[in-house]
C-alpha cells in the first residue's frame, strides 16, 4: 500500500470524487483504508449496555486503497511516490516535485 496512516490523500473515484481527507487508519491486510469524513455511511446501532443510547450514526467506512492518492504536502498536487535511500534508510519522495516526504 502507498498509504500510511495520518497522509493527505484525494479520492480518485466514487461519489465522494476530488475530496480530500487525512487516512485514520490503514487496512494492509484487505487493501483497504478509511479517510476522515469520507465515504459515509448511516448505521442503525442497537444500544448494547444498559443506560447506553442506541440510534442512527454516520460514520466513515472503509474504500479500497487504490481510489485514492497521496497529497505531496509541499506541492500540494496529487501524486504517486518514489523511494530514496538517505543516510541508511528508505524515505519516501514526491514524483514531481522530487521533495522527501
Amino acid at each position: 500500500m502507498n498509504v500510511k496512516k495520518n497522509d493527505t490523500v484525494v479520492v480518485l473515484s466514487g461519489k465522494d470524487k476530488g475530496k480530500k481527507g487525512k487516512v485514520l487508519e490503514a487496512m494492509p491486510a484487505t487493501g483497504k483504508v478509511i479517510v476522515e469524513g469520507i465515504n459515509i455511511a448511516t448505521c442503525h446501532v442497537k444500544p448494547k449496555k444498559q443506560g447506553e443510547e442506541g440510534g442512527i450514526i454516520r460514520r466513515e467506512i472503509p474504500m479500497y486503497a487504490s481510489k485514492v492518492m497521496r497529497v505531496c504536502p509541499k506541492c500540494g498536487k496529487a501524486t504517486r511516490e518514489a523511494f530514496k535511500v538517505e543516510n541508511g534508510a528508505k524515505v519516501r519522495v514526491c514524483k514531481k516535485c522530487g521533495e522527501t516526504i
